[in-house]
């Protein structure tokens, strides 16, 4: 799955991962996304991070700004 790959090399902490990775299960559930490894799956979690990066907190938001922000549904 991109998200925990990416999520390596990043120094976040147990809380922040889990909520970035129940932002990522969402945002692929908005879309109806089930193949994890077509490229549309990396692109959300890389929007992911960097939402998540910006301080918002709720996973459900982080999930709708990244659909947004990727324009894909």
């Amino acid at each position: 799955m991109p998200i925990y790959r990416l999520l390596q090399n990043k120094p976040l902490g147990p809380e922040e991962i889990s909520r970035l990775t129940a932002a990522y299960e969402q945002a692929l559930q908005g879309i109806g996304l089930v193949d994890r490894n077509d490229p549309i799956a990396e692109m959300i979690a890389k929007k992911i991070i960097e939402i998540g990066q910006t301080g918002v907190r709720d996973p459900a938001d982080i999930a709708a700004l990244a659909i947004k922000e990727l324009r894909v549904t």
